[in-house]
């Protein structure tokens, strides 16, 4: 199951790497329509809210994996 997380977290790294690029170039591209930044904020949105599911799901596996072991 680790490892479908793993690949599933790398497939939205490539993500939002290729994201990150599209956003760059049409942020600075002064002749952007609005139209074409309400769809990329809506992509970055979507993002940025699997980049936080991702960072609290690890978080939470962290915090189980740093408890102290009572034997």
């Amino acid at each position: 199951m680790s490892r479908l997380a793993d690949n599933i977290e790398a497939i939205q790294l490539g993500t939002v790497t290729e994201l990150l690029e599209h956003a760059s170039d049409t942020l600075n591209d002064p002749d952007t329509p609005p139209e074409d930044l309400r769809v990329l904020m809506k992509e970055l949105t979507g993002a940025l809210r699997d980049v936080l599911r991702v960072a609290t799901s690890r978080g939470r596996l962290l915090a189980v994996s740093e408890e102290p072991h009572h034997f």
